[in-house]
This record gives structure tokens, sequence and C-alpha cells, in this order.
């Protein structure tokens, strides 16, 4: 009886079949293991210590966690921070303190999606891993700086591990193909169209091979080929998390691509976000703050353009209406650029966020009543129409008392070019009347 429940149970995932069990066999992070680099450092030691491994899924934080285990023959312990609360962590605690009783063996403790555990979770850890009882290993999807509580954050080294490259997705798929898919033949172009869908992430790549091994037989095939994946994976999109690090990433390379006034790279990212999934109305906001922001009145029609485009995407939906994004993106990265605009409103914020409440002056103040014109409400304002070139040389609009500022400045580009003469023509006239 118990062989045949031995013979029915399911194979482990291809990854997990495919994981590795020495160092020397991970693929990827060179930056981090290759020889002199510090993760290879750590294992070569002999000396454990807590860290937080940084990177997009499946590129091997769980799988180095449990080689420093095996490495320094110590009891790996996993949570999961998804699944885990408080009372997890205090049972784990309580594993770690009879291991050591039990055997003298150390433990790590891995905690995954680390930055899911709340302060107050996060804080548990903090005595033990000062006590030196566990070696705390935490893996993340999430900036850490943003995520991990500050104490827990200094006691433990931060190491960024980075997507796979596509000759290091080439490298697995062999050994995924030596190891258990002996059976099948790709085309080369099949073969990159797969990796493509990986996007960096290991374990994706085999998990799509396991689907199409077992896809292929069923339709009993051997050849792999583009028309086959077609029919055989559902879409895929590109990583992209629309609340994580990827998209505050890609949003900022969009912004920053425009303000750079590289058209090819603007549209790429906004492709990038879109064919990740990003909602096409956040990209239309970002892009309207990015024609007040960053061309202003360079260019004033970026701002009309740019709800423009928000308006027709309303209109039309997906795909035609993101055409319209599209082209805003283009026309923002040609555009004159400034941001004087911009910086003139946060000068201004800033000073008076700081400076007293001034009063109004009396002749800007309105004078609807006899009681205040009696006041001398409006007194001695001078009508700038009525003026010579319609400007009222020498007045003031400011309070009283009031040091001179100078919050708009504007720059020599486009539009504001002609911006900046009118203004040292106005200069100019009320020097001129002060003079007199």
């Amino acid at each position: 009886m118990t062989d045949l429940f031995a013979s029915n149970a399911p194979a482990a995932p291809l990854a997990e079949r495919l994981r590795p069990k020495h160092i020397d066999e991970v693929i990827g992070q060179s930056h981090l293991l290759g020889a002199g680099k510090p993760l290879r450092l750590a294992f070569e030691s002999g000396k454990l210590h807590s860290m937080i491994l940084w990177g997009p899924p499946g590129v091997g934080k769980t799988t180095l966690a449990r080689l420093m285990a095996s490495a320094f023959d110590a009891e790996f312990v996993p949570l999961s921070a998804v699944l885990s609360g408080v009372k997890d962590i205090r049972e784990a605690i309580a594993q770690a303190q009879l291991t050591l009783q039990q055997s003298g063996r150390h433990t790590i403790l891995f905690v995954d999606e680390v930055h899911r555990f709340n302060k107050s979770q996060q804080d548990a850890f903090l005595p033990f891993v000062e006590q030196g009882l566990v070696t705390f290993i935490g893996a993340t999807t999430e900036n850490p700086s943003f995520e991990v509580n500050g104490a827990l954050l200094s006691r433990a080294q931060v190491y960024v591990l980075q997507p796979l490259s596509e000759t290091e997705l080439g490298q697995l798929f062999e050994r995924a193909q030596q190891a258990a898919l002996h059976e099948l033949k790709f085309d080369d172009a099949a073969r990159e169209r797969i990796i493509g869908y990986a996007d960096g992430d290991a374990r994706r790549l085999l998990n799509v091979l396991e689907q199409l091994q077992t896809a292929a037989q069923v339709a009993k095939v051997s050849n792999i080929t583009i028309e086959f994946l077609d029919d055989t994976l559902a879409q895929k999109l590109r990583r992209f998390d629309k609340g994580g690090e990827a998209f505050y990433d890609q949003i900022s390379a969009l912004h920053k691509s425009v303000r750079g006034s590289d058209p090819d790279a603007a549209l790429y990212w906004l492709v990038r976000m879109l064919d990740g999934g990003a909602d096409p109305r956040y990209l239309a906001r970002r892009i309207v703050r990015m024609a007040w922001e960053d061309i202003g009145l360079a260019d004033p029609r970026a701002m009309q353009l740019a709800l423009d485009a928000a308006e027709t995407y309303e209109r039309l939906g997906s795909p035609e209406g993101e055409l319209a994004l599209a082209q805003a993106v283009i026309y923002f990265a040609v555009a004159a650029k400034s941001n004087a605009g911009y910086v003139a409103y946060n000068a201004a914020r800033a000073f008076v966020s700081q400076d007293s409440s001034r009063p109004v002056p009396l002749h800007l103040r309105n004078a609807p009543t006899r009681l205040m014109k009696q006041l001398d409400y409006g007194k001695s304002y001078r009508y700038a129409h009525d003026e010579a070139e319609g400007y009222a040389a020498g007045e003031n609009y400011f309070p009283e008392g009031m040091p001179e500022v100078s919050f708009y400045k504007p720059t020599e580009r486009g539009l504001e070019a002609k911006i900046a003469e009118k203004l040292a023509r106005l200069r100019e006239l009320d020097a001129a009347a002060k003079k007199k």
C-alpha cells in the first residue's frame, strides 16, 4: 500500500527539480556571486549575517537562502509574510531555540515577501536577531527603504538581485532541456519567444516549459514552433506591478525621457507600461502633469494637447485612444522645455508658508460700498489699460513692507523667450518711473 501511494505521488514542479544544490550551479547574479563579490564572500567567510534579498520574482532569492542554510549546516525555517502572523513568528523562534538546545545547530529564518509584514510583525524579529538566536534573511520585491522598518534594515545587509538576462535564461533553457525535456525540439523563433515570455524570471521560464511539455504530450508533437506556442499559451504580459517598484521606476523613466527630449525613449516607456497593464487613464494624468511641470509656458499648446489626448482616450478607449497618448508624449519630448513656472510656484509656496499674513494694500482692495470708499479702499489705484503701453509703470502690487522677490524667471526657450523680453521691457519702465 505504501508503494502504491509513493508511485502515485505527483512529481515536483520542474522549477523545484532544477533548483541549484550548490552556489556554483546558480545562473545569474554574477555581480553578487562572482569571484570576490559580496555574496560569494559571505558563503566563503564561514560567518552568517542577516540580509535582505531585494529583486523581482524568479531571480533566486529563495534559492540563495536555502543554499546559505546548506552551506552553513543551519536549520532552514521558512515563513511567508502573506500567510503568517505574530503567532507563526513566535513558533518559529521557539523551534530555533529547541534546535539550538538539542543539536547546537543555528537557524536561518527566511521570510518571503517580508514587505507584507506590518511594523509590529517586523519588530517581533528584532530581539532574536540581536541575540544571535536566528540569522534573518528577508526576501522582497519592493524597495526595502520604504517597506522594511529602519531598525530591522539597519541590522541586515541589503543585496539587490537583477532579472536574468536573455543569455542567462538561455543557459537555464538548455539545462531544462537536458534534464527533463529530451523529447522536445524547439525552433529558434520559438525558443526566442519563450525567453521573451519569461522576461527575466527563471521560475516563469521553467513553468512555461513544463506547460509546453504537457501540451506537447497531449497533442503528440515533438517539435515546438511559433504556431504551437500561439495555440497553446495564453498571452503573457511583461513583468509589471501596478503598485510596486517597477511601476514607479517606469513612470520615472517615462517622465525623464520626455524631460530629456528623447521621443523614442519616451514612446518606449509609454508602450512598455501599456503592454504591462498600466491604466491608460493614469498615464493620461501623468502626461497632463508633464505638460505643466516640464514644458510650461515655453509651449502652452502642450497643456491643451495633454487634455485633448486624455479626452480622446475617454471617448475611444483602448486600443485606439492610446494613440492619442502616444502622440502627446512624442510632442512633449520634442517641445521646448521650461520648468520656470513650476519652480516659481514652489518658491512662492515656500515663501508664503513661512511669511506672516500681510494685509492687502488699500489701493488694491475692492470698494463696492460707500463705507469701503470712505476707508480709502481702492484709492489711488491705477487702471493699467489707461496707462502708456497698457502698463502702470512703477506700481506696487505686493503688501507694504514686503521684501523684494522674484519667483518667476523665464527661460530663453520657446515662447518663454518672448515672455522674458516683455518682462525685461516692463522692468525698464518701472526703473524709469522710479527715477521720476
